[in-house]
Protein backbone atom coordinates (compact mmCIF):
# COMPACT_ATOMS: atom_id res chain seq x y z
CA UNK A 1 0.00 0.00 0.00
CA UNK A 2 2.57 2.71 1.20
CA UNK A 3 4.32 1.42 -2.42
CA UNK A 4 1.67 2.37 -4.44
CA UNK A 5 1.30 5.58 -2.41
CA UNK A 6 4.84 6.32 -3.51
CA UNK A 7 4.27 5.18 -7.04
CA UNK A 8 1.29 7.76 -7.32
CA UNK A 9 2.72 11.00 -5.52
CA UNK A 10 5.72 10.37 -7.93
CA UNK A 11 3.30 10.39 -10.66
CA UNK A 12 2.06 13.60 -9.45
CA UNK A 13 5.46 15.27 -9.44
CA UNK A 14 6.61 13.96 -12.55
CA UNK A 15 3.30 15.49 -14.43
CA UNK A 16 3.81 19.30 -12.30
CA UNK A 17 7.30 18.86 -13.56
CA UNK A 18 6.52 18.25 -17.38
CA UNK A 19 3.44 20.36 -17.05
CA UNK A 20 6.40 23.55 -15.27
CA UNK A 21 8.83 22.42 -17.92
CA UNK A 22 6.52 23.19 -20.77
CA UNK A 23 5.50 26.52 -19.73
CA UNK A 24 9.39 27.39 -18.75
CA UNK A 25 9.87 26.51 -22.02
CA UNK A 26 6.97 28.15 -23.81
CA UNK A 27 8.25 30.95 -22.02
CA UNK A 28 11.98 30.83 -22.90
CA UNK A 29 11.13 30.33 -26.71
CA UNK A 30 8.82 33.46 -26.55
CA UNK A 31 11.71 35.24 -24.57
CA UNK A 32 14.14 34.09 -27.39
CA UNK A 33 11.39 35.12 -30.51
CA UNK A 34 11.22 38.61 -29.26
CA UNK A 35 14.55 38.90 -27.76
CA UNK A 36 12.87 40.80 -24.41
CA UNK A 37 11.64 43.15 -26.00
CA UNK A 38 8.55 45.17 -25.17
CA UNK A 39 6.16 47.61 -26.94
CA UNK A 40 7.58 51.34 -27.86
CA UNK A 41 5.29 54.55 -27.58
CA UNK A 42 5.66 55.26 -31.77
CA UNK A 43 6.38 59.17 -32.31
CA UNK A 44 7.68 61.41 -35.26
CA UNK A 45 10.98 62.07 -35.43
CA UNK A 46 11.10 64.84 -37.90
CA UNK A 47 8.52 65.27 -41.28
CA UNK A 48 7.33 62.06 -42.41
CA UNK A 49 10.04 59.97 -40.91
CA UNK A 50 8.61 57.84 -37.18
CA UNK A 51 9.92 55.30 -35.08
CA UNK A 52 7.87 52.53 -35.26
CA UNK A 53 10.35 50.06 -33.46
CA UNK A 54 10.31 48.40 -30.06
CA UNK A 55 11.44 49.49 -26.89
CA UNK A 56 15.47 48.39 -28.34
CA UNK A 57 15.57 46.63 -31.55
CA UNK A 58 14.64 49.28 -34.12
CA UNK A 59 12.54 50.01 -37.07
CA UNK A 60 11.47 53.17 -38.91
CA UNK A 61 8.67 54.21 -41.52
CA UNK A 62 8.87 56.74 -43.83
CA UNK A 63 5.79 57.57 -44.75
CA UNK A 64 4.69 58.89 -48.47
CA UNK A 65 1.67 59.43 -51.03
CA UNK A 66 2.66 56.30 -53.02
CA UNK A 67 2.92 54.22 -50.16
CA UNK A 68 5.64 54.04 -47.20
CA UNK A 69 9.51 51.96 -46.41
CA UNK A 70 9.84 50.56 -43.64
CA UNK A 71 13.29 49.89 -42.53
CA UNK A 72 14.25 46.64 -40.55
CA UNK A 73 12.13 43.84 -39.29
CA UNK A 74 13.39 42.90 -35.63
CA UNK A 75 13.11 39.73 -34.47
CA UNK A 76 10.74 36.89 -35.88
CA UNK A 77 8.62 37.79 -32.83
CA UNK A 78 8.24 41.68 -32.97
CA UNK A 79 6.03 42.40 -36.20
CA UNK A 80 3.12 42.14 -33.91
CA UNK A 81 4.67 45.40 -32.30
CA UNK A 82 5.78 47.02 -35.26
CA UNK A 83 2.56 46.88 -36.96
CA UNK A 84 0.66 48.50 -33.86
CA UNK A 85 2.60 51.02 -33.93
CA UNK A 86 2.34 51.95 -37.51
CA UNK A 87 -1.47 51.59 -36.64
CA UNK A 88 -1.70 54.01 -33.70
CA UNK A 89 0.23 56.85 -36.10
CA UNK A 90 -2.54 55.85 -38.18
CA UNK A 91 -0.99 54.28 -40.86
CA UNK A 92 -1.63 50.77 -42.39
CA UNK A 93 0.58 48.28 -43.06
CA UNK A 94 -1.07 47.25 -46.32
CA UNK A 95 0.52 50.45 -47.61
CA UNK A 96 3.88 50.07 -47.11
CA UNK A 97 5.37 48.94 -50.18
CA UNK A 98 9.16 48.63 -50.18
CA UNK A 99 11.08 47.10 -46.97
CA UNK A 100 14.66 47.47 -46.43
CA UNK A 101 17.00 45.81 -44.15
CA UNK A 102 20.62 46.85 -42.72
CA UNK A 103 21.89 43.48 -42.22
CA UNK A 104 21.50 40.06 -41.91
CA UNK A 105 20.91 39.35 -37.93
CA UNK A 106 18.50 37.39 -36.14
CA UNK A 107 17.39 40.69 -34.73
CA UNK A 108 17.24 42.50 -36.93
CA UNK A 109 16.05 40.42 -40.21
CA UNK A 110 14.44 37.77 -38.00
CA UNK A 111 10.70 39.67 -38.64
CA UNK A 112 10.86 40.38 -42.23
CA UNK A 113 9.12 37.43 -43.53
CA UNK A 114 5.93 38.16 -41.49
CA UNK A 115 6.63 41.92 -42.07
CA UNK A 116 6.39 41.07 -45.96
CA UNK A 117 3.16 38.86 -45.66
CA UNK A 118 1.30 41.39 -44.12
CA UNK A 119 2.16 44.21 -46.33
CA UNK A 120 3.15 42.57 -49.39
CA UNK A 121 5.92 44.61 -49.79
CA UNK A 122 9.03 44.13 -51.75
CA UNK A 123 12.36 43.60 -50.36
CA UNK A 124 15.76 44.82 -51.20
CA UNK A 125 18.80 43.39 -49.45
CA UNK A 126 22.44 44.09 -49.92
CA UNK A 127 24.34 41.34 -52.57
CA UNK A 128 26.86 40.80 -49.84
CA UNK A 129 23.43 39.59 -47.06
CA UNK A 130 20.94 38.98 -49.78
CA UNK A 131 21.97 35.08 -49.68
CA UNK A 132 22.38 34.89 -45.92
CA UNK A 133 18.33 37.13 -45.26
CA UNK A 134 17.11 34.67 -48.08
CA UNK A 135 17.78 31.65 -46.19
CA UNK A 136 16.92 32.89 -42.72
CA UNK A 137 20.17 33.33 -41.92
CA UNK A 138 21.62 30.05 -42.03
CA UNK A 139 25.40 29.81 -42.19
CA UNK A 140 25.95 33.61 -41.15
CA UNK A 141 29.59 33.27 -40.72
CA UNK A 142 29.78 36.71 -39.20
CA UNK A 143 28.37 34.62 -35.99
CA UNK A 144 31.80 33.31 -35.67
CA UNK A 145 31.96 29.82 -33.37
CA UNK A 146 27.82 30.26 -32.88
CA UNK A 147 27.57 30.21 -36.71
CA UNK A 148 27.03 26.32 -36.03
CA UNK A 149 23.43 27.39 -34.37
CA UNK A 150 22.22 28.41 -37.47
CA UNK A 151 22.56 24.85 -39.29
CA UNK A 152 20.97 23.15 -36.46
CA UNK A 153 17.56 25.30 -36.20
CA UNK A 154 18.59 27.83 -34.00
CA UNK A 155 19.54 31.76 -34.44
CA UNK A 156 17.29 30.57 -37.39
CA UNK A 157 14.10 33.52 -38.84
CA UNK A 158 11.41 32.74 -41.57
CA UNK A 159 13.29 33.15 -44.57
CA UNK A 160 11.72 36.26 -46.41
CA UNK A 161 11.54 36.73 -50.17
CA UNK A 162 14.49 38.76 -51.57
CA UNK A 163 12.90 40.80 -54.69
CA UNK A 164 16.16 43.33 -55.17
CA UNK A 165 19.78 42.83 -54.53
CA UNK A 166 21.27 45.54 -54.86
CA UNK A 167 25.11 47.35 -54.43
CA UNK A 168 26.70 50.29 -52.84
CA UNK A 169 25.48 53.44 -54.35
CA UNK A 170 22.32 52.02 -55.19
CA UNK A 171 19.20 54.68 -54.99
CA UNK A 172 15.32 53.10 -53.83
CA UNK A 173 12.64 55.50 -54.89
CA UNK A 174 9.01 55.53 -53.50
CA UNK A 175 7.16 58.43 -55.46
CA UNK A 176 9.15 61.07 -53.56
CA UNK A 177 11.09 59.18 -50.98
CA UNK A 178 14.11 58.11 -52.27
CA UNK A 179 17.33 56.64 -50.05
CA UNK A 180 21.05 55.75 -51.04
CA UNK A 181 22.27 52.84 -49.87
CA UNK A 182 26.08 52.95 -48.33
CA UNK A 183 27.61 49.71 -48.34
CA UNK A 184 29.48 49.50 -44.69
CA UNK A 185 30.42 46.06 -44.42
CA UNK A 186 32.67 44.72 -41.22
CA UNK A 187 29.58 43.58 -38.70
CA UNK A 188 28.12 41.92 -41.84
CA UNK A 189 29.88 41.58 -45.27
CA UNK A 190 26.48 43.48 -46.79
CA UNK A 191 25.76 45.49 -43.75
CA UNK A 192 24.15 48.69 -45.33
CA UNK A 193 23.58 52.24 -44.11
CA UNK A 194 20.79 54.43 -45.33
CA UNK A 195 20.55 57.70 -46.32
CA UNK A 196 17.74 60.12 -47.33
CA UNK A 197 16.66 63.48 -46.96
CA UNK A 198 12.80 64.44 -44.92
CA UNK A 199 10.83 68.14 -45.50
CA UNK A 200 10.31 69.18 -41.85
CA UNK A 201 8.19 72.16 -42.27
CA UNK A 202 10.74 74.89 -44.13
CA UNK A 203 13.59 72.81 -43.33
CA UNK A 204 15.54 69.86 -45.20
CA UNK A 205 17.18 67.43 -42.84
CA UNK A 206 19.52 64.80 -44.20
CA UNK A 207 18.95 61.61 -42.11
CA UNK A 208 21.78 59.15 -41.43
CA UNK A 209 20.43 55.17 -40.51
CA UNK A 210 24.17 53.67 -39.54
CA UNK A 211 24.20 49.80 -40.00
CA UNK A 212 26.03 47.66 -37.09
CA UNK A 213 29.55 48.96 -36.82
CA UNK A 214 30.52 45.98 -33.74
CA UNK A 215 33.10 43.75 -34.18
CA UNK A 216 31.84 40.88 -33.35
CA UNK A 217 34.75 38.35 -33.11
CA UNK A 218 37.84 40.23 -33.08
CA UNK A 219 39.83 37.16 -33.86
CA UNK A 220 38.44 37.50 -37.22
CA UNK A 221 40.63 40.47 -38.33
CA UNK A 222 43.86 38.18 -38.28
CA UNK A 223 42.06 35.48 -40.49
CA UNK A 224 40.16 37.37 -42.78
CA UNK A 225 41.88 41.09 -43.45
CA UNK A 226 38.65 41.39 -45.94
CA UNK A 227 36.57 42.63 -42.24
CA UNK A 228 39.31 45.13 -41.44
CA UNK A 229 39.46 46.54 -44.91
CA UNK A 230 35.32 46.49 -44.55
CA UNK A 231 36.02 48.61 -41.34
CA UNK A 232 38.50 50.86 -42.75
CA UNK A 233 35.53 52.09 -45.30
CA UNK A 234 32.89 52.08 -43.39
CA UNK A 235 34.38 54.48 -40.97
CA UNK A 236 35.79 56.66 -43.81
CA UNK A 237 32.11 56.38 -45.76
CA UNK A 238 29.78 57.66 -42.60
CA UNK A 239 32.57 60.12 -41.77
CA UNK A 240 31.80 61.69 -45.33
CA UNK A 241 28.07 61.85 -45.12
CA UNK A 242 26.48 64.92 -43.82
CA UNK A 243 23.84 64.07 -41.48
CA UNK A 244 21.58 66.10 -38.92
CA UNK A 245 20.07 63.16 -37.89
CA UNK A 246 20.94 59.82 -36.77
CA UNK A 247 19.47 56.54 -36.69
CA UNK A 248 21.03 53.53 -35.63
CA UNK A 249 19.32 49.33 -35.21
CA UNK A 250 19.34 49.66 -31.60
CA UNK A 251 17.59 52.31 -30.16
CA UNK A 252 19.91 52.92 -27.18
CA UNK A 253 22.79 54.09 -29.62
CA UNK A 254 20.84 57.09 -31.13
CA UNK A 255 19.66 57.99 -27.68
CA UNK A 256 15.70 57.53 -28.35
CA UNK A 257 14.45 57.69 -25.37
CA UNK A 258 16.60 60.50 -23.70
CA UNK A 259 15.71 62.72 -27.11
CA UNK A 260 12.26 61.80 -27.01
CA UNK A 261 11.76 62.85 -23.34
CA UNK A 262 14.03 66.10 -23.68
CA UNK A 263 12.10 66.74 -26.72
CA UNK A 264 8.66 66.29 -25.10
CA UNK A 265 9.93 67.85 -21.73
CA UNK A 266 11.27 71.00 -22.51
CA UNK A 267 9.52 74.92 -22.96
CA UNK A 268 11.51 75.87 -25.63
CA UNK A 269 13.14 72.99 -27.21
CA UNK A 270 16.52 73.06 -29.44
CA UNK A 271 15.78 69.06 -31.10
CA UNK A 272 17.82 66.75 -29.72
CA UNK A 273 17.23 64.31 -32.93
CA UNK A 274 19.31 67.15 -35.02
CA UNK A 275 22.70 65.90 -33.47
CA UNK A 276 25.41 66.08 -35.80
CA UNK A 277 28.23 65.72 -32.70
CA UNK A 278 26.50 62.70 -31.43
CA UNK A 279 26.73 60.79 -34.55
CA UNK A 280 30.38 61.76 -34.88
CA UNK A 281 30.87 60.55 -31.77
CA UNK A 282 29.59 57.35 -32.34
CA UNK A 283 31.52 57.19 -35.10
CA UNK A 284 34.93 57.73 -33.05
CA UNK A 285 33.93 55.52 -30.11
CA UNK A 286 33.59 52.37 -33.05
CA UNK A 287 36.78 53.07 -34.20
CA UNK A 288 39.16 53.78 -31.40
CA UNK A 289 37.87 50.26 -30.17
CA UNK A 290 39.00 48.45 -33.82
CA UNK A 291 41.74 50.78 -33.57
CA UNK A 292 42.37 49.11 -29.96
CA UNK A 293 41.25 45.71 -31.19
CA UNK A 294 43.37 45.95 -34.47
CA UNK A 295 46.16 46.64 -32.58
CA UNK A 296 46.26 44.62 -29.56
CA UNK A 297 45.95 41.87 -32.57
CA UNK A 298 49.46 43.21 -34.24
CA UNK A 299 50.79 42.45 -31.02
CA UNK A 300 50.91 39.22 -31.12
CA UNK A 301 52.97 36.36 -32.77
Amino acid sequence: MRQLIKRRWLVVLLGVGAALGIVLFGKWRDATNRGGQQPAEPFRIAGNLYYVGANDVTSFLLSGPEGHVLIDGGYPGTPPLIMASIAELGFDIRDVKVLLNSHAHFDHAGGLASLQDASGAELWVSEGDADIVASGGRGDFSLGPLRFLTTIGLVRYPAPQVDHRFEDGAKIQLGPIELTAHVTGGHTPGCTSWSFRVRDGDRELLVVHVCGLTLLWPRSLKSNPGIRAGFERTFATLRGLPADIFLTPHAREFGRYRKFLEREMAENPVDPFIDRDGYLELIDRYESRFRQVLAEQQRRP
